[in-house]
């Protein structure tokens, strides 16, 4: 899979640039789309607005990682892996037996989208199993991305040349995009446009970045971690939202 954004959607960690010449030979979105077509003739990719796009491709597919992309209501969701409670999140959305795991994904952000305040760490919580996915609203410009806990999916994430966002299953493809202003995205976290990165099992914690040097002193690479010796600062929440909040603060104690 392969997505890119622009830096008003997207909106990169400024640390992804910070690798010694991180950014000298990589690419824009245009650039970057048509390495895809040559790459992957046959990947399914959706072009949007002022270049921004999302690709997939079944090339080298593991038989236990399948690959799927959806489109529900202008809501795109490309989905890698498996959901082990698959059923039972059916059962809770409501949704048929035939409902893929990129549909459940799908069903899930328009809950947390239109039944507000719901926390996005608690629906990526419910998800157990082996995945990557992300996911773009067109219609709000909301970009949603989430890998699992163990990192069993690889999933990278770059900043290309105009300062767009990078996001893929394809480490060579991030590095031709990108140089090396790339990095692994954490594991365990979500990242979504206006909040940003977050740990969806420690919600009340900063995910840093972490800067590796090489024998020279230079920034070789970034590696973002969770941060749980510093809490954030949370805002009081109402509802069924407040028992889960308070629910995540009693685990991190």
């Amino acid at each position: 899979m392969l997505a890119a954004f622009e830096k008003g959607i997207g909106k990169p960690p400024e640390e992804l640039s910070l690798p010694s010449m991180g950014l000298q030979n990589s690419k824009t979105r245009q650039e970057i789309a048509e390495t895809l077509r040559v790459a992957w003739p046959e990947a399914t990719m959706y072009s949007l607005s002022n270049g921004n796009f999302l690709a997939l491709s079944h090339e080298d597919e593991s038989p236990t990682h399948p690959r799927s992309i959806v489109v529900v209501d202008d809501v795109f969701c490309i989905f890698v892996g498996t959901l082990e409670n698959i059923c039972d999140l059916r059962r809770h959305y409501g949704l048929s037996r035939q409902a893929t795991e990129a549909m459940v994904v799908v069903e899930a952000y328009k809950v947390l989208r239109d039944r507000a305040p719901y926390p996005p760490d608690q629906v990526v919580r419910d998800l157990e199993g082996k995945f990557a996915f992300i996911l773009f609203d067109a219609k709000r410009g909301t970009l949603f991305t989430a890998r699992d806990r163990d990192g069993s999916i690889n999933l990278q994430w770059g900043m290309a040349g105009d300062g767009s966002l990078v996001c893929s299953d394809n480490p060579k493809i991030i590095t031709e995009a990108c140089g090396k202003a790339c990095a692994p995205f954490p594991p365990g976290c979500i990242f979504m446009n206006g909040s940003g990165l977050m740990s969806f099992d420690h919600p009340l914690h900063k995910v840093r970045a972490i800067a590796r040097e090489d024998d020279d002193g230079s920034i070789s690479a970034i590696i973002f971690q969770v941060d749980l010796l510093t809490r954030l600062p949370s805002i009081p929440r109402t509802g069924s939202a407040a028992n889960w909040a308070d629910a995540a603060a009693v685990n991190e104690e």
